[in-house]
């Protein structure tokens, strides 16, 4: 398509990565895509922490989930944008007020999924806990936790996704480096080449962390459904 198409508008793909080697050298790249990456990281663990205690508690809880429903479904609907600028006014133009917008808009989907793996636990294998007594510690890590090991793994493959697509608008609006603030940079530019490099930069960042750590970790929790 570059072949066909203006270099301004679509630059081939070895200028592409000429760019990215150059950011690379210069540490710009680096610079950015570590900035990026440290508020993916805070922002996925505080949602998944904080999503998967709701998701139990309305799953198991069915008092407690008839009552937070509605409030889920209202905040699964709110657009990511209305929360990330409600942040900045409330809280300031600050690195708190971006992580807990992105770490705010992550949450109700990660209850949604939790909660459903929740109702799906086998009742059997609970009554058989209640029966012999385990205490509560142990139902839940060698009951309960395997079963939801394919939700939680769900949640995180998906959250990762969703998450650092958030924080690069967090940053387009309101910080000062990162990979959403080059992009905003260079589209004021209209430095196409310089969108593509960071872009596909981030990507390769994700694809290494699915690969190296998502991927392994959901095959070693799920390795007791072969045995």
């Amino acid at each position: 398509m570059a072949a066909f198409a203006p270099t301004e508008l679509l630059p081939p793909p070895w200028q592409v990565f000429e760019r990215i080697y150059d950011e690379i050298s210069s540490g710009e790249l680096v610079y950015h895509c570590m900035a990026t990456l440290g508020r993916v990281i805070t922002a996925f663990t505080l949602a998944m922490v904080i999503g998967i205690m709701i998701g139990l508690v309305m799953g198991l809880q069915k008092a407690i989930g008839r009552f937070f429903d509605p409030w889920l479904l209202l905040m699964l609907n709110l657009p990511a944008l209305v929360i990330i600028i409600l942040c900045y006014l409330w809280v300031g133009l600050n690195e708190v007020a971006a992580i807990l917008a992105v770490t705010i808009n992550k949450i109700p989907n990660v209850a949604v999924t939790l909660r459903e793996g929740a109702k799906a636990l086998d009742r059997d294998l609970l009554e058989m806990a209640r029966c012999y007594r385990l205490s509560k510690r142990t139902t839940l890590t060698e009951v309960i936790w395997p079963q939801l090991t394919p939700f939680i793994a769900a949640a995180a493959r998906s959250g990762l996704a969703l998450v650092w697509k958030i924080v690069l608008v967090v940053e387009l609006l309101g910080r000062s480096n990162g990979v959403g603030f080059q992009l905003h940079l260079y589209f004021q530019m209209f430095d196409i080449t310089g969108i593509l490099a960071y872009s596909i930069a981030f990507i390769v960042i994700i694809w290494v962390i699915e690969y190296a750590a998502v991927r392994p970790w959901e095959q070693h929790v799920n390795s007791w459904r072969k045995a």
